[in-house]
């Protein structure tokens, strides 16, 4: 599917006027959504650590890019201090490092839980107001399969992304009614990020790059891995006005691959 050409699947009116900062911009599915969103109508604030040519392959001139640490508290509050409007906040960031969850250390999860869950809950506490003043918002939350049945050898991974699926469900009994809260959960999916998990995999126990890949296609029913942009596509979905009724929920967008309901 051309998914930004003509087999785009959304109206390219449908988010027009609406403002959405897409955390972890710069690459993966933070950057399949940026665009997918911008292609809506959307003014897009891409934020990320290195902010890279993303904006200019963006649909529209309107959008920014912003260079921001998510593990800088202090620096994430300014940001949010500072902007006028937001109607829709894609949370995103990079995983932690792969391994046995008994080899790391607890000052192992200082980072990666404050470039997620500390980030996330910032941004939240800051934008929500003025999500609330527009009588719009849509918050989403990019997670992971894991949420529900843990992955081998990521357990730092498993065990922060248990935490980002608990609050956002409790936030979604707190916010207010015109504020929608959902998490997507990405199976194995065309990114940097499985590379480097099929590296590290690689390094430990010897396996091949090729049986690393088949043993994973092995467990997804549609036998490939998931393009960005059908992540993307799922995200943007969640941020349109007729979503309004989806709260607090968990959406795999992983080809079949998890057993659970």
């Amino acid at each position: 599917m051309d998914w930004l050409g003509n087999d785009f699947p959304f109206s390219e009116n449908s988010l027009h006027g609406k403002v959405a900062i897409v955390c972890g911009a710069s690459k993966g599915i933070g950057a399949a959504t940026a665009k997918i969103l911008a292609k809506c109508g959307a003014k897009v604030i891409a934020v990320s650590r290195n902010p890279n040519s993303l904006v200019s392959e963006l649909k529209g001139d309107n959008h920014e890019a912003v260079s921001l640490d998510l593990e800088n508290t202090d620096a994430i509050r300014d940001f949010a201090s500072k902007v006028d409007l937001c109607h829709i906040l894609i949370n995103n960031a990079a995983g932690p490092p792969g391994g046995p969850l008994i080899d790391n250390q607890v000052e192992d999860f200082e980072a990666p839980f404050k470039r997620h869950l500390h980030a996330s809950h910032v941004l939240v506490q800051s934008l929500a107001p003025k999500m609330e003043a527009e009588n719009y918002g849509r918050i989403v939350n990019i997670i992971s399969t894991s949420v529900r049945e843990p992955i081998p050898n990521i357990g730092l991974s498993n065990t922060l992304r248990g935490a980002m699926a608990s609050w956002a469900k409790s936030l979604s009994r707190e916010l207010h009614p015109s504020i929608t809260i959902n998490n997507v959960l990405p199976g194995f999916t065309d990114t940097d990020r499985l590379g480097s998990l099929a590296a590290s995999i690689n390094q430990r126990t010897g396996k091949s790059i090729e049986e690393v890949h088949d043993s994973w296609m092995s467990q997804v029913p549609i036998g490939r891995l998931i393009d960005p942009l059908e992540t993307g596509a799922a995200i943007a979905y969640l941020c349109l006005p007729i979503s309004g009724g989806i709260r607090g929920v968990s959406l795999a967008v992983d080809g079949g691959r998890l057993r659970s309901i």
